[in-house]
C-alpha cells in the first residue's frame, strides 16, 4: 500500500491519501481522542503521540498535530497507523455512524433560504475545501447571518477567516440576497 500525503493551508494539518475508500459517503470529524470511540481508524491514529485531531473523508484522512511536534517526527508513525488499519480490514467507522450531510436541520419560515444555502455549500464550497482536507457544514441561519462549522484542515486554519469572508460569504450573498454575513461556530 502506498499512501500519498499532501500539505494543506493549515500548517498543523496534513492530508493522507491511502489510495482507497476511507468512508463510502460523508465525513467524520474527531476533534479529540474521546470523540473517536466509534472509529477504529481514528483511535489508532490518536495513539500516535502528538496527534490532536482526525478527520475522515470519502478517500482521505486529515490529521492535525500539536504545534510543538514537527511533522518530520510524526508523519512516519501516522503513515504506519493508517497502513496497519487498512491491513486489519476493520471499518473506518463502526456502525455506519459517519455523518453523510453534516448539515444541521432547519425548519421554519427560512426553510427555502436554508435549502438554497445548503445547495450552494454542497455544490460549490464543500468540494473545494475537501481538496484541502476539510469540510464546512451549515449550522444555522438567523436574521441574515449564516453560521458554518469548519472541520478537518479548515478548523484552526490561519486562512479560514479569509475563506469565510472573501469566498463563502461573497458567494452566498451573490446568489442569496437575504444573506448578510457568514460567521464560524466552534
Amino acid at each position: 500500500m502506498f499512501i500519498q500525503t499532501e500539505t494543506t493551508p493549515n500548517p498543523a494539518t496534513l492530508k493522507f491519501l491511502p489510495g482507497e475508500s476511507v468512508l463510502g459517503d460523508g465525513t467524520a470529524d474527531f476533534p479529540t481522542v474521546d470523540s473517536a470511540t466509534t472509529s477504529p481508524l481514528a483511535t489508532r491514529i490518536f495513539a500516535v503521540e502528538g496527534v490532536t485531531g482526525v478527520f475522515l473523508g470519502r478517500d482521505f484522512v486529515t490529521v492535525t498535530k500539536a504545534d510543538q511536534v514537527p511533522w518530520d517526527h510524526l508523519k512516519p508513525s501516522v503513515l504506519g497507523a493508517i497502513m496497519e488499519h487498512f491491513q486489519s480490514g476493520a471499518p473506518a467507522v463502526e456502525g455506519g455512524s459517519a455523518d453523510t450531510s453534516g448539515h444541521a436541520s432547519h425548519d421554519g419560515p427560512d426553510a427555502e433560504i436554508v435549502g438554497q444555502i445548503k445547495e450552494l455549500l454542497d455544490t460549490r464550497v464543500r468540494p473545494a475545501v475537501a481538496q484541502d482536507g476539510g469540510d464546512i457544514t451549515f449550522h444555522g441561519f438567523d436574521r441574515g447571518i449564516v453560521y458554518l462549522h469548519m472541520q478537518g484542515a479548515c478548523a484552526g486554519c490561519p486562512s479560514s477567516t479569509l475563506t469565510l469572508k472573501m469566498g463563502i460569504e461573497n458567494l452566498l450573498r451573490h446568489y442569496i440576497p437575504e444573506v448578510i454575513e457568514v460567521r464560524p461556530v466552534a
